[in-house]
């Protein structure tokens, strides 16, 4: 996105303190978004660092809630001593130093005799609050005979009680900044007293169904999420269970990813809860719930006529994803995917074989399936991760796959993006991730595996749903039966 002005340069990121990279616009280690940093104003800031702090036995000081302005580039209003009710650091009201300095600058007094030269702001306090420090980038004009040091405050400092609580509920339902905890915070997400960008809902979300879980986070790289999952569990025509576990993953290139994968994730939810309750056999109505979200994200290609006024690059190419769900109903477990998210099969006991269950449309599979290089020269590629299948209206042909498995001893499902598996591609590598517990508590095993992917440099979204699958002791033998 064009800027319509330079923003300045930033020594260090405001949120890891890290030095950024020229032209960056965001933080290559914590994300931080750049671009939110308000550009130095070039009057004078007056942003309180502290408050000072009460004398014992004394009320702390209770601060009025300071006028709105129009806009954060406005300075906020600058509070009088005598406006405060409360003590300075001598134990003092605050009021009563006010009228001793109010006396001092009357007709007569000695110039230099405590008088303010020019008209600088006014000091808080006597000598005593001299070396409290609030500090501002400017000071009183120098060369007084009492010149302190301090300054006059700005806005209520957000940390005080008082304002904190009634910040802790503004009006109307608006929010309230997570930095300053005192702006609000506009439309587009950023505060419009500190230019914070705000956590977004779905940085990080988390949910446990029953037997299921699924966790899913920015990453340490991108600007916002463009995962999306859904877990949700119904019953069979004969009443025994199914449960659903459904990832999507934005394809970034596209416009808006996120809209995408949210889109296919939720048809292809609803689908499926309202195929497997008739008795649809469960792949069928796998293959029913990608062509479901297969339409759901074509669909978001169909903008309004006066989209292209609000952004010229809406209309470049259509919203885009992928997608990889899993079916547990009966003694079967189902897998469906287009793209190359993936589903991994962890058995309970780690000295059995773990596998992988899908193929991804990528590039470096094709490759490998026509022979034409080995699995390692294919992912050592730059191409190896083109996808050539995914969700949406300029996709060349929809090719759902599918599978159906009976497994003959309890396992593990892992359900994941691009944003875990490159951190351990194999199943061996993934089996290893996966904690030992994770069969009993799918949603620490959930978050423990997101944490692996920020561990090893988080480079992309990521987002995994686990299933541990139960087995009855008579179920032997095992099948698979692929489309």
């Amino acid at each position: 996105m064009s800027q319509s002005h330079q923003q300045p340069a930033l020594s260090k990121c405001p949120g890891c303190a890290e030095p950024p990279a020229a032209g960056d616009l965001f933080c290559g280690v914590c994300g931080y978004d750049l671009s939110a940093v308000p550009a130095r104003p070039g009057d004078r800031p007056t942003m309180a660092i502290t408050v000072p702090p009460a004398a014992s036995g004394s009320e702390a000081v209770r601060w009025p809630a300071a006028a709105e302005t129009d806009s954060s580039d406005v300075p906020a209003p600058v509070h009088r001593p005598s406006d405060l009710p409360g003590t300075d650091s001598g134990g003092r009201p605050l009021a009563e130093q006010e009228q001793q300095r109010e006396q001092a600058q009357e007709p007569g007094a000695a110039a230099g005799q405590g008088a303010p030269v020019g008209p600088g702001p006014e000091p808080v306090g006597g000598p005593e609050a001299s070396a409290v420090p609030v500090r501002h980038d400017d000071r009183a004009v120098p060369g007084g005979a009492e010149h302190s040091g301090d300054f006059a405050l700005a806005a209520p400092d957000p940390r005080t009680a008082e304002h904190a609580a009634a910040a802790a509920a503004p009006a109307a339902g608006g929010k309230v900044c997570v930095a300053c905890r005192s702006g609000r915070v506009d439309p587009d997400g950023y505060c419009e007293n500190c230019g914070h960008a705000q956590p977004r809902e779905r940085d990080h979300m988390e949910q446990e169904l029953g037997s299921v879980a699924a966790v899913s986070d920015r990453g340490l790289r991108h600007h916002r999420n463009e995962d999306s999952f859904a877990v949700s569990s119904t019953a069979l025509p004969d009443g025994s269970p199914a449960v659903v576990a459904i990832v999507c993953d934005g394809v970034s290139s596209a416009s808006r990813p996120d809209e995408a994968s949210a889109a296919a994730a939720n048809a292809a939810n609803e689908s499926l809860l309202a195929s497997l309750p008739r008795g649809t056999h469960p792949q069928q109505a796998m293959h029913e719930a990608i062509v479901a979200a297969s339409e759901a994200v074509n669909a978001l290609a169909q903008e309004p006529a006066g989209a292209m006024e609000h952004d010229a690059h809406r209309h470049q190419n259509a919203p885009a994803c992928t997608l990889v769900g899993a079916v547990m109903a009966g003694e079967l477990l189902i897998v469906g995917w287009v793209g190359d998210s993936r589903v991994y099969w962890v058995p309970e006991d780690r000295s059995r074989p773990t596998a992988r269950l899908t193929e991804d449309d990528s590039w470096a599979a094709q490759m490998v399936a026509a022979g034409l290089m080995n699995e390692a020269e294919a992912y050592a590629d730059e191409r190896a991760h083109a996808i050539t299948g995914w969700l949406g209206a300029d996709a060349y042909e929809l090719e759902p796959h599918t599978a159906a498995f009976k497994p003959d001893r309890p396992g593990l499902v892992v359900v994941c993006t691009d944003g875990l598996w490159n951190y351990a591609e194999s199943a061996e590598e993934m089996a290893a991730a996966v904690p030992a517990d994770a069969q009993e508590h799918p949603l620490r095993g959930a978050q423990v595996l997101v944490g692996h992917a920020l561990d090893g440099g988080g480079h992309d979204n990521v987002t995994v749903a686990l299933l541990p699958f139960a087995v009855r002791p008579q179920g032997a033998g095992s099948a698979c039966e692929t489309v």
